[in-house]
């Protein structure tokens, strides 16, 4: 059995916030119902997870409202911060901070994801 962690997250839309994620290079490797409009999907990225599941879910389960602030901050390491935020801008992401050279050494820009949740993308040069 894994022993991995990884984060969930709640979706008005789970087919939306997929296409959103299949952009950044996350593949389906598990679906809710198989056929049809998404409850669920578990995705994976090279070693990475994440799950998205609908918003209605939490309430169903322990009894828990999703709120309207973001939940999360994914951040997410890409081959070219600059083309991956174009891509996602053409595709309609809101883009909330464009690409920028950090002082620590990494070139950072932030989207936001169907939800309004916050998705870092960031290259490192030595990450090549």
């Amino acid at each position: 059995m894994p022993r991995h962690a990884f984060p969930v997250i709640y979706a008005h839309d789970v087919g939306r916030s997929l296409r959103f994620y299949e952009a950044l290079g996350f593949e389906t490797h598990y679906r809710l119902p198989p056929e049809g409009e998404p409850g669920y999907v578990g995705l994976r990225r090279g070693d990475s997870f994440l799950g998205v599941v609908t918003a209605q879910s939490p309430k169903d389960l322990i009894g828990v409202e999703v709120g309207t602030q973001p939940r999360f901050e994914l951040f997410v390491y890409v081959d070219d911060v600059d083309r991956q935020v174009r891509e996602l801008r053409q595709a309609g992401a809101a883009v909330l901070r464009e690409p920028e050279d950090m002082p620590w050494g990494e070139r950072l820009a932030y989207v936001a994801d169907p939800e309004g949740n916050p998705v870092t993308l960031a290259f490192r040069s030595d990450q090549a």
